[in-house]
């Protein structure tokens, strides 16, 4: 899933290549795909492209006034076209192809979607807080306003509730997903079950929390920087050190990687590194073995 890091270079990449011009149409592939109807997809058409903004994992075109918002969710992306094929997409269950936006010379981007399971969203609203999941976003983790005291309230409201769930809801902390939540955590030597309250019980572990939060993806923000939008997936791949790693090496301390499964996710850290050697019960692992 595409996450803070990688939605940020994706709107960089898009912002040098949009800025001051014209979106010829827009082309849907996908009908599920586009959440909005007023105003309609077509009202696109003509519109000077303003600016390209970020919203936590929400990616925002704006023109003319209006903005087409996108969330890719778990198995979307953005591929440059330098020349769009003359003919429009046709809806088919069996192409990864959501929509299609065409440029005043041609060329243009192709939202996709792999997978089954379709979960991109596409917006066309006249304010981005019009977009229920903008409106109910949590602080932006690398915004100036997310501070070490505003991170403390967090936690202290989340009371007894996971930290890895507290870091993955987008409401409380917006950009952050599955995997650099096993990351942040992995980097803070914290399990993944901890209690999010016992943590402002030390100063040293809010610190050494907020730092790693702080630190983990401002260094996949530089890293991602200037990178093609065909590069990012690997890039993110080949600096995880837990996550998607089950079974590995960690690359910190050399125990060996676990896992912990969902009924629709998981998550991966380190034993020696994050729970003082223990692995933690897999729930579903634990049923099939009854």
């Amino acid at each position: 899933m595409p996450e803070l890091p990688e939605v940020e270079a994706l709107v960089q990449d898009l912002r040098g290549r949009l800025a001051d011009r014209a979106l010829v149409r827009v082309d849907l592939a996908a009908f599920s795909a586009l959440k909005t109807y007023d105003p309609p997809l077509t009202a696109l058409s003509g519109t000077m492209v303003d600016g390209v903004e970020r919203h936590g994992k929400f990616l925002d075109i704006s023109a003319s006034g209006l903005h087409l918002v996108i969330h890719l969710s778990r198995a979307g992306w953005i591929r440059w076209r330098d020349k769009v094929p003359a003919t429009p997409p046709k809806p088919s269950s069996k192409s990864p192809m959501a929509a299609r936006v065409v440029l005043d010379d041609d060329s243009g981007i192709d939202i996709t979607e792999a997978g089954t399971q379709k979960r991109l969203a596409i917006y066309v609203v006249r304010s981005p807080e019009e977009v229920p999941g903008i409106a109910r976003l949590g602080p932006d983790p690398l915004a100036d306003e997310f501070t070490i005291e505003a991170f403390e309230q967090i936690l202290r409201d989340a009371g007894r509730a996971q930290l890895k769930g507290v870091l993955r809801s987008q409401s409380t902390i917006a950009g952050i997903g599955n995997a650099y939540s096993d990351e942040l955590l992995h980097a803070a030597r914290m399990s993944p079950f901890k209690p999010a309250a016992s943590v402002v019980e030390s100063p040293d572990d809010l610190r050494t929390l907020y730092d790693a939060i702080r630190t983990v993806l401002k260094d996949a923000v530089e890293r991602s920087s200037g990178l093609a939008m065909s590069e990012l997936k690997g890039e993110k791949k080949s600096h995880l050190n837990v996550h998607g790693r089950t079974g590995q090496p960690c690359p910190v301390c050399g125990d060996t990687v676990r896992e912990v499964s969902f009924a629709d996710s998981s998550l991966q850290y380190c034993p020696t590194c994050q729970t003082g050697g223990k692995p933690l019960a897999d729930r579903r692992l634990s049923k099939l073995l009854k």
